[in-house]
């Protein structure tokens, strides 16, 4: 199985990434490793997290306070979010 990423979520890692290498060296890079193994675990137990609505579910990345917001399709998982805990919750809802 493979994933790909909606286009607004691609670009919530790369400004995520982005903003935690200004807080601190490398702590993007840490953040994008922490990431890729949430997606590897999403990839591996694709049903594993829990249903928020309409069959989007949410995987917890390790360390930081983001979540993974995804689809299980046929073919692949389509990650609809990379999503801040803390801010505006609904704000994906509408993308497809």
């Amino acid at each position: 199985m493979t994933f790909d990423f909606h286009p607004e979520a691609e670009a919530e890692l790369v400004e995520a990434v982005a903003f935690y290498e200004k807080v601190e060296p490398s702590l993007g890079e840490e953040f994008s490793l922490e990431v890729l193994a949430a997606m590897r675990n999403i990839l591996s137990y694709p049903n594993a997290w829990p249903v928020l609505e309409g069959g989007v579910r949410r995987c917890l990345v390790n360390r930081f306070p983001y979540g993974i917001l995804y689809s299980v399709e046929p073919d692949r998982i389509f990650v609809l979010a990379l999503m801040h805990l803390h801010r505006l919750p609904g704000y994906w809802k509408d993308r497809h």
